[in-house]
């Protein structure tokens, strides 16, 4: 399944938050970049991918946020599959999530 226009979505989000640029994943779909570090990447309207450090991926697939990565599920990352609006709701979340730690190991004020 997938969301109509999540990937739409997903961008216009992405692209209100300071600093972050857009390039080609290099398996397919759309990375969101703040400088060098990697935010997340959708795959069309269906996939979201997003790493974090493995502590708080941990406690994000321990609370049924996400699911491990579907391919590397023991790696930092996790997947969210976009079934519905819920789920594009929780992923914008975690991106916001993932941005927020990448902002503050720079040594800014996260967005709220």
């Amino acid at each position: 399944m997938s969301v109509k226009n999540a990937r739409e979505k997903i961008y216009n989000v992405m692209m209100g938050l300071d600093g972050v640029k857009v390039l080609p994943h290099r398996f397919g779909g759309t990375a969101y970049m703040l400088d060098r570090r990697e935010i997340g990447h959708t795959h069309g309207n269906h996939l979201v991918d997003i790493p974090f450090p493995k502590k708080i991926r941990n406690e994000i697939v321990e609370k049924g946020e996400a699911d491990p990565h579907h391919v590397f599920p023991k790696s930092g990352w996790i997947s969210i599959y976009l079934n519905n609006e819920q789920d594009l709701e929780k992923a914008i979340g975690l991106l916001i999530k993932s941005y927020n730690l990448a902002i503050e190991q720079k040594g800014r004020d996260p967005v709220q």
